[in-house]
């Protein structure tokens, strides 16, 4: 699972004199889903494009399974499936002849593999009736099928849980891990739902302004923030006692956050105490991916 399936080297993008994409370093192995996160604005949208070929970037290399996008463009496409918004479909046919349909305008498809994609995307019992009836998560594997038909390594899914009621997301997230573990895709995921992005996804990419601010496994990231709330009283004495030492803000909940240290909390824990602090409780936390985020980007929101 190291093969390198899409890599991305000081991409860049300029409308104008405006730089809006300012030089992304990404890398991306077979069998991984891959979140790309950024609040509105950052890029995000942009970046996508460029790696589907929809738009031009200014500077810098994309390769999509050793293919260069500027130099192999039809080679590197053939590797490529993506969804990018919502996918487009024709309500009036059924599943399977939007599936025909597309089919056609790609080389060595025949039935046996369509019904393969159908099956995979889980719609065998309702691939004969019209799209008008499926439901939205329905749609939207059916969106995957056809991105699914030119047999690509890479997959990218812009938003694929947007409007999906939970039990359609938690549906989506079991589906696009099974793709990625079982048959060997990279999927790339874009989406604006951090808890989703947090349970679905190997790594992640936080941008903003155009820039990567950290790329890492989700584990990683939020174990390089992890956190030791305190609740003690008198407060604002303990809050004291634990400035002299470290950093300390304070969480939503009431309690003294600081930096989580294993050997210097026993340190700081002992000087409470012997300034006659009571330590009620101490706990050790991983921030969600919420926080994380909100903290790299300075508070920035989500598209």
């Amino acid at each position: 699972m190291d093969e390198i399936t899409l890599s991305v080297k000081g991409l860049k993008k300029s409308i104008g004199k405006r730089e809006i994409i300012k030089g992304i370093d990404i890398t991306l192995k077979r069998g991984e889903v891959f979140g790309f996160l950024g609040p509105n604005g950052a890029g995000k949208t942009t970046t996508i494009r460029m790696l589907v070929g929809l738009i031009k970037p200014t500077a810098g290399k994309i390769e999509i399974c050793g293919y260069n996008v500027e130099t192999e463009f039809t080679k590197a496409m053939e590797q490529m499936g993506c969804i990018v918004e919502n996918p487009e479909l024709y309500p009036y046919l059924t599943g399977w002849e939007n599936l025909e349909h597309f089919s056609r305008m790609l080389p060595k498809q025949d039935n046996s593999h369509m019904k393969e994609v159908v099956k995979l995307v889980r719609l065998q019992e309702r691939i004969h009736d019209t799209v008008k009836t499926y439901s939205l998560g329905m749609r939207q594997r059916l969106g995957i099928a056809q991105a699914l038909l030119g047999r690509p390594k890479v997959l990218i899914l812009d938003e694929p849980t947007n409007g999906l009621d939970p039990m359609g997301i938690r549906e989506m997230r079991s589906f696009i891990r099974h793709l990625a573990k079982e048959e060997g895709l990279t999927v790339l995921v874009s989406s604006h739902l951090l808890s989703e992005i947090q349970l679905m996804c190997d790594r992640v990419a936080i941008i903003s302004k155009g820039e990567v601010l950290a790329v890492d496994s989700v584990e990683k990231l939020l174990t390089l923030q992890e956190r030791l709330t305190w609740r003690v009283t008198p407060e604002e004495e303990g809050k004291k006692v634990l400035q002299s030492f470290t950093t300390v803000s304070k969480g939503i909940d009431g309690t003294l956050v600081t930096p989580y240290s294993a050997e210097e909390a026993a340190l700081w824990n002992k000087a409470l105490v012997e300034k006659g602090i009571h330590v009620m409780e101490i706990n050790r936390k991983l921030p969600a991916l919420e926080d994380l985020f909100l903290e790299i980007t300075g508070g920035e929101t989500v598209d």
